[in-house]
């Protein structure tokens, strides 16, 4: 995950971009997050080895929890707190169990 905002104009060369700026570079089978400045929207860029693909989510109330940029300019994410992120849960309270234990 990107701690700083992404126009979310981008495509995905501008995305891919941007991952290459924030983690070095784009490994396979990994998901890259990005949001805009009021957090209520994501794009998600993966490389899955052979190409890229983009998505993209809006929220039409609320915004998602998102990293700060205190805790540096990109922060690693376990498959289930990306599933928590992703539906709106806060993810940073998600355990080694994926159970959120405080609320």
């Amino acid at each position: 995950m990107a701690t700083q905002p992404l126009d979310m104009r981008a495509g995905p060369e501008t995305a891919l971009a941007r991952v290459v700026q924030v983690f070095g570079a784009a490994r396979p089978h990994h998901a890259y997050l990005f949001a805009n400045a009021r957090a209520n929207r994501l794009k998600v860029l993966v490389y899955d080895g052979f190409g890229v693909w983009l998505a993209a989510r809006r929220l039409n109330q609320g915004r998602f929890v998102w990293g700060d940029e205190r805790q540096g300019t990109r922060l690693t994410l376990s498959s289930e707190q990306l599933q928590a992120l992703v539906t709106g849960l806060p993810w940073q309270r998600l355990d080694d169990g994926a159970v959120i234990t405080v609320l």
